[in-house]
C-alpha cells in the first residue's frame, strides 16, 4: 500500500456548521489501516456530513483532516486517487445497463480501471446482470453497482454510506463476505450506518456518534464489554425469576430474554460473587437454572446505554 502511517484517517477538531446549526461538532476520529471501522449513530447525527468532509465535497468550518496521510482538502485529488466511495443511494444512468454505466466511470479514471470491470461485478454478484439496464435493478442491485464502481480504483480505502440498503438477507450475508476479503487484501473499509446489528456483525473498531460528536471509539470488543459486565440465566420461569432478584443492590438492570434473563451489574459488583448470589436466590424460589455465565452485551444496548447518558450530560 502507498502509505505507511497507522491511520488512514485523521480528524482532530473537526466542525461544521450550518446556518449556526451544528452538525459536526469537534470530531477527533482515528481509523486504524486494515479493519472495518463502523461510523454509528441515529439519523441526524451527522455521520453523512463528516463523510462529505472526508470526501471533500465540502468544507468544514474548523479542524484539521488527512486521508492516507494526505491534508484535506488541500491534497483532495492525490488523496482520492485510492479512495472508492458511496455517499447516500448511488446514483446511476438508468438507460444504461450495469457494465455501460462501469465503462464510464472507468473512463475517467487510469487505463486499468476498464480491466477490472467483469471482475468487480463478479465480486458483487451481477455478472447475470451486468447487460441489463438499470432501470430494470432493484434498489440493492443498484447499491452493488455503486459498490463495483468503487472497486474500479483498486482502491485503498473504501467509504460506504448505509450501504446495506435495500439488500435483502442474502445480499447483506454476501456484502459480509466481500468485507471480510476486503479486509484480508489489506484494504479499510468505513462504514457509515445506524443499523446496530449490522455494524456488530461487519466492523471490529467503532465510534458511535451523537448529535455530531464521538461519545465512544474502540474496537468492538472495548465497546461492547462496556465496564458493568453482564450475566445470562437459563431457567424454567423467566417471569418469576425476574420478581425473585430485582432490586438486588448488585444489579444495575435486569430484563427478561427468551428462556430466561440477563442482567448488567454495577460498576463496583464482583461477577463471580453475584453469580453465586442470584443462583442462591433463584434455587431458593424453586426455579429450575440451567444456565448461568457471563454475557456478551450487545453493541445496540451499548449504544443506547451511551447516547441515552451523553444526552443526561447534556
Amino acid at each position: 500500500m502507498a502509505t505507511t502511517n497507522d491511520f488512514v484517517i485523521e480528524t482532530e477538531g473537526l466542525r461544521k456548521s450550518f446556518a449556526g446549526q451544528v452538525a459536526v461538532d469537534g470530531v477527533d476520529l482515528r481509523v486504524p489501516r486494515g479493519t472495518a471501522f463502523g461510523y454509528l449513530g441515529p439519523n441526524g447525527a451527522g455521520k453523512t456530513t463528516l463523510i462529505r468532509m472526508l470526501l471533500g465535497l465540502t468544507q468544514p468550518s474548523g479542524g484539521t483532516m488527512r486521508v492516507l496521510d494526505q491534508p484535506m482538502p488541500k491534497e483532495r485529488s492525490r488523496a482520492l486517487a485510492r479512495v472508492g466511495a458511496i455517499v447516500e443511494e448511488p446514483g446511476f444512468h438508468r438507460h444504461l445497463s450495469g457494465r455501460e454505466n462501469l465503462w464510464a466511470a472507468a473512463a475517467a479514471r487510469e487505463p486499468a480501471a476498464h480491466l477490472r470491470i467483469d471482475d468487480v461485478l463478479e465480486r458483487v454478484g451481477l455478472t447475470d446482470r451486468a447487460d441489463d439496464r438499470v432501470a430494470t435493478y432493484s434498489q440493492g442491485m443498484r447499491q452493488r453497482l455503486g459498490i463495483a464502481r468503487c472497486l474500479l480504483s483498486d482502491p485503498e480505502l473504501l467509504i460506504l454510506d448505509e450501504p446495506t440498503n435495500g439488500l435483502d438477507p442474502g445480499g447483506i450475508q454476501e456484502f459480509r463476505a466481500l468485507v471480510r476479503a476486503w479486509i484480508a487484501e489489506g484494504r479499510t473499509l468505513v462504514l457509515s450506518s445506524h443499523l446496530l446489528d449490522e455494524v456488530e456483525k461487519i466492523c471490529d473498531h467503532v465510534a458511535i456518534v451523537d448529535r455530531g460528536r464521538i461519545v465512544a471509539q474502540g474496537t468492538l470488543a472495548e465497546l461492547s464489554a462496556g465496564d458493568d459486565g453482564a450475566i445470562t440465566i437459563g431457567c424454567d420461569n423467566p417471569s418469576k425469576a425476574l420478581s425473585s432478584i430485582d432490586g438486588s443492590d448488585s444489579l444495575r438492570e435486569v430484563e427478561e430474554i427468551a428462556g430466561g434473563l440477563r442482567v448488567l451489574l454495577r460498576p463496583d459488583a464482583s461477577l463471580e460473587k453475584v453469580a453465586a448470589e442470584l443462583n442462591k436466590k433463584l434455587v431458593k424460589a424453586g426455579i429450575a437454572v440451567h444456565r448461568l455465565e457471563p454475557s456478551h452485551v450487545s453493541l445496540e444496548h451499548r449504544f443506547l446505554e451511551i447516547t441515552r447518558r451523553f444526552g443526561e450530560d447534556s
